[in-house]
């Protein structure tokens, strides 16, 4: 068996477990990032950066190169399919609070290989693909990781383990924590398109979220494609969800014509709505998705993923190269992660679908007469905006300490 040790072993090099590597190992903490698959994966579902995100990660030097792959879209669209009206938001009136007044329309792998690289180019740190995390012990002193590779088991003896290996989290189940929430009943079904949208829907910008009675759906431009995620009404089958039947009615529904349109990827997941009631186990945490799963109207999952690792990082630099106190910066961060994902993400994006699922009746008329009330008030869209940004979450949290 081979040993290893370091100060900080991380499961996990999806965007929130790169991120939190390379920030310890910029700041000269030795970390082990251990990761099951054979590369960061080619996940196509998180794609949207919002402004905080960004600040954050231009301390890397890191959001100029995600400007570059990425597209800039500070505006974005609520839009009535079967009225075809539009309450449009942009993000430039907020530019007083903000270096990066936009979205950023990237996929999430571009930052974690980006990330994976630069952790790699530091003498303190490794990665360690195919290397799936099977079990960990805990004592008073640190952590004992185990990871299986194809040929053996590897030990890795580490102070502290981070968890950021994703929805279904091996460091979470052998915790043993409470994930309370629900699931959505339907299932939700990604198409990936390189069909040129903005040539045939009028007024269509990069962010859309299209309210229906019958089908709802969001349409996400990144630079190669468009990505339209619509609902799979409970019990419907996988193999008629993937089938050229049901692609060419969204489509047909959408642009009249769906035999036509050619699809990249079909993709079928269920989505979920939980939050651990744990983040923080002694000498374990665990962050993003292992941590808290939401919905994806809004961009909310990897982006709130990301200011858990910031937020972490930041408390084990202050014990590692400050002396703090380990009991309580970990327990600041607890508190505060664990208020802002129950009292702002779950709650926004709750919002957000209901919004877009209950597309007709009276109950709907209520919420779009809301929307462009906010939408008409300056001050009403001005909160709107800084909520939806997740600015104003961020702001809340530091008042926690």
């Amino acid at each position: 068996m081979q040993h290893l040790r370091t100060q900080i072993v991380i499961a996990g090099a999806g965007p929130v477990g790169t991120v939190a590597a390379f920030y310890l190992a910029s700041e000269g903490i030795d970390v082990i990032l251990l990761e099951s698959g054979s590369d960061c994966a080619q996940d196509l579902r998180a794609s949207t950066f919002h402004p905080p995100t960004l600040e954050m990660l231009d301390r890397f030097g890191i959001t100029e190169k995600l400007i570059a792959r990425g597209l800039k879209a500070p505006i974005y669209h609520f839009r009535e399919r079967n009225t075809g009206e539009i309450i449009d938001f942009d993000l430039g009136e907020i530019a007083d609070t903000t270096d990066f007044p936009f979205r950023i329309q990237c996929e999430q792998y571009h930052l974690s290989r980006m990330l994976t690289e630069n952790v790699l180019k530091q003498p303190n740190a490794d990665v360690h693909f195919d290397h799936r995390v099977i079990s960990f012990d805990q004592d008073q002193d640190g952590v004992d990781v185990y990871a299986e590779t194809p040929n053996a088991i590897v030990h890795v003896r580490a102070q502290f383990l981070i968890g950021a290996d994703g929805s279904n989290s091996i460091i979470r189940k052998w915790l043993d924590t409470d994930f309370d929430g629900f699931t959505y009943p339907e299932k939700f079904l990604c198409y990936t398109t390189t069909e040129a949208l903005e040539q045939k829907l009028p007024n269509l910008c990069y962010v859309n979220y299209v309210s229906d009675p019958d089908e709802w759906m969001v349409l996400l431009k990144v630079p190669s494609l468009w990505r339209v995620l619509v609902p799979a009404k409970e019990g419907q089958d996988d193999s008629e969800l993937l089938a050229d039947a049901k692609k060419n009615q969204v489509f047909d529904g959408l642009l009249g014509n769906g035999e036509a349109v050619e699809t990249e990827h079909r993709t079928i997941y269920r989505v979920h709505q939980r939050v651990a009631k744990r983040f923080m186990h002694e000498r374990v945490a665990i962050i993003g998705d292992a941590a808290h799963l939401n919905n994806p109207i809004g961009g909310f999952g990897m982006n709130s993923g990301i200011h858990d690792a910031f937020n972490l990082c930041e408390k084990f630099v202050g014990i590692f190269k400050r002396n703090k106190d380990a009991t309580t910066l970990l327990d600041m961060f607890e508190r505060q992660r664990r208020k802002t994902t129950h009292d702002f993400i779950q709650a926004q994006t709750i919002r957000n679908m209901e919004y877009l699922s209950r597309g007709e009746g009276l109950e709907h008329q209520q919420r779009k007469n809301e929307m462009q009330r906010v939408h008409e008030d300056p001050m009403a869209r001005r909160e709107f905006l800084l909520r939806q940004s997740m600015i104003q979450s961020l702001e809340q949290e530091k008042e926690l300490v």
